[in-house]
Formats: C-alpha cells, sequence, structure tokens
C-alpha cells in the first residue's frame, strides 16, 4: 500500500527536474544522489515537520537499502529518483522521501518491535528492518505480499516477516509493538492497532477522508493508555482497503 505525497512531490519536482534521474551511473552513485534529494525535502519541509534532519541511522539505512531490486524491470532507470513507481497491481512503491520520514518519525532502534501495515513492494520494510530489531508487515494484496516476500528473503532480511491479510486487526500475536507505521490512509485510526501499541510507542499514519488531502500523523501512547495525535504534514495517500 503506497502513497503519493502532495507537498514532498511538488518540492521533489522543482529539485529533480523531468529528466529520469536515475538513466546514468552505477546504482551506488544514484543511490547517493536519492540521499541528496531526501535531504533537500528534509530542508525544505522543516516548517511542517520541525525537523531539520533525519536521524544518521535512517539516512544510512536510505543509502544501503537496494530500492531498484523492489521495482519492476519497466521502471527500473527510474528506480533511484526521489518519486513513487509503479510496482503493479495498481500500486506504487513510495517515495523515498516519505519512507525516510515515516521511518525517522517512528523513532525505533535495535531492539524495537514493528508491525508495518500495507508492505507493497517490501522497500519501506527493508529500510525499517536496518534501524529496529524486528518487523512484521501486512499486505492485502496476494500477489504483492507474496513477491515482497520473496525479495526480502532473497536480500537477507531475516528480521522481516510478512503476512498476506488484512492489516486492519493488526497481528496480535506479536503485540505490543514499539512502533506501528500504516502506509495507506483511513478515514480513522483502527483500534485494534492502538490496542498493540506498547506504552510510550509511536503509530504513524495518514489521516482522513478519501480524495483529498490527508494529514500525515504521529500517534503516541502514553503511561495512562491516552493517546497524544500530532498532526506532521498535508499528504494525499492510497485508501486504506479492508478484505471483502
Amino acid at each position: 500500500m503506497s502513497k503519493v505525497h502532495t507537498v514532498a512531490l511538488a518540492l521533489t519536482a522543482g529539485l529533480l527536474g523531468a529528466s529520469p534521474a536515475c538513466s546514468q551511473g552505477s546504482f551506488e552513485q544514484q543511490r547517493a544522489a536519492m540521499v541528496e534529494a531526501i535531504e533537500a525535502n528534509v530542508g525544505a519541509t522543516r516548517a511542517y515537520t520541525g525537523r531539520e534532519r533525519l536521524a544518521d541511522a535512517v539516512m544510512e539505512a536510505m543509502a544501503r537499502v537496494p530500492r531498484h531490486e523492489f521495482v519492476p524491470d519497466a521502471v527500473l532507470p527510474y528506480a533511484y529518483e526521489n518519486r513513487p513507481l509503479p510496482i503493479g497491481e495498481g500500486q506504487t512503491i513510495s517515495q523515498p522521501y516519505i519512507v525516510a520520514l515515516m521511518t525517522d518519525l517512528a523513532e525505533v532502534g535495535p531492539e524495537s518491535a514493528v508491525l508495518e501495515i500495507g508492505t507493497g513492494s517490501g522497500y519501506q520494510a527493508a529500510v525499517l528492518a536496518e534501524v529496529a530489531g524486528s518487523v512484521h508487515t501486512i499486505e492485502i494484496v496476494e500477489p504483492l505480499g507474496r513477491r515482497a516476500a520473496a525479495t526480502l528473503e532473497r536480500l537477507g532480511y531475516d528480521n522481516v516477516t510478512v503476512r498476506v491479510g488484512d492489516g486492519y486487526a493488526g497481528w496480535p500475536e506479536f503485540a505490543p509493538f514499539d512502533a506501528i507505521l500504516v502506509t495507506a490512509a483511513p478515514e480513522r485510526i483502527p483500534q485494534p492497532l492502538i490496542d498493540q501499541l506498547a506504552v510510550g510507542g509511536r503509530l504513524v499514519a495518514p489521516v482522513g477522508a478519501q480524495n483529498r488531502a490527508q494529514s500525515l500523523q504521529v500517534l503516541e501512547k502514553t503511561d495512562d493508555g491516552s493517546v497524544r495525535v500530532t498532526d506532521v504534514l498535508p499528504v494525499v495517500f492510497v485508501p486504506f482497503t479492508r478484505a471483502n
């Protein structure tokens, strides 16, 4: 379940222009250029996010994860452009800036257990796996889920577990989670996900009605079990879907 981010996409267009940024040079060089584009987006959106820079561990993960392994051959020349790309089934791989920002907002560390709702290509899960202890990720579109699981296994991400299914109810067998990332937009956060968030944990999700701008929010669970909500950035994500 991937997304399009209005503010960041507008900025990216100005930063990168219309030409394919990844048509030449090695993947390593292209990935370095992508990291520079993310850093430029961070600076350009700091009035929204309050962040002058993202955590070193997050940016190092963005510099390591081979995004080209998560995209179809048809869009391989564009793998390291700072924008979403189609991955089939009507879905996209997320914009690298948004992947980095959501990972940073989750504030996870080497011992953290993370739940992701919406595996998509598996790219966000791979980035999380670089900075967290374990990642459990759920994808409702079976072909995407199976493809992502195969890619993650092939690349050696043995701290990621993929499940195909409806993410609304979360994954209670492995709760509580130190962080939960939702990569599609519900009109309100499903209560089971809030219930599965550990005290002191952070849930990062776009929230709002479909076909209009939503808000990327961070929900923090306090010691008394209540939730504190912070609006971070206006965004437009694909809908949060349920099984029929």
